[in-house]
């Protein structure tokens, strides 16, 4: 997880305007136990441009869902979007990443910092809360990135 931090650039992009619907989940098999980010990268005509997982070992549910956040953030990047709606289910995250609620615990604040650090890069970033129901795609590439290490 630490080269994940450390591997993206914090540069504002400076290209063409291109929208996108970026979805991010976490998955913990306890709490903490293992855990794994994931993300799904959608053009404005819905269309799935990139998606990914990230194994976090073992960690917080939370801390799995600010994974699946940054490495979402990445493949934004890496496709050239500038503004992005991001979608999660973890309403922590949501209101935390808004800046609605603080960020209290120390494991998570790097991650939090990283993904305030990306956000900067995009013209626009929005966030937006869903039930899990509405979030399965995402759900289910964090927990294949957990199957494979079992």
């Amino acid at each position: 997880m630490n080269n994940l931090l450390s591997s993206l650039s914090t540069q504002k992009q400076n290209l063409k305007p291109r929208k996108g619907t970026l979805y991010c989940d976490g998955a913990s098999r306890d709490n903490p136990g293992k855990s794994a980010g994931a993300a799904v990268l959608y053009d404005e005509k819905k269309k799935e441009i990139a998606y990914g997982g990230v194994y976090c070992g073992v960690q917080t549910n939370n801390f799995a869902e600010y994974a699946g956040l940054i490495h979402g953030l990445g493949l934004a990047l890496e496709n050239e979007f500038t503004d992005l709606e991001v979608v999660l289910d973890s309403k922590l995250i949501v209101q935390q990443m808004s800046g609605d609620w603080k960020v209290k615990n120390k494991n998570i604040r790097p991650s939090w910092e990283k993904a305030k650090a990306l956000c900067e890069k995009f013209h626009s970033v929005r966030f937006r809360h869903v039930m899990r129901s509405k979030n399965t795609v995402a759900d289910k590439i964090a927990n294949n990135v957990l199957d494979q290490h079992e």
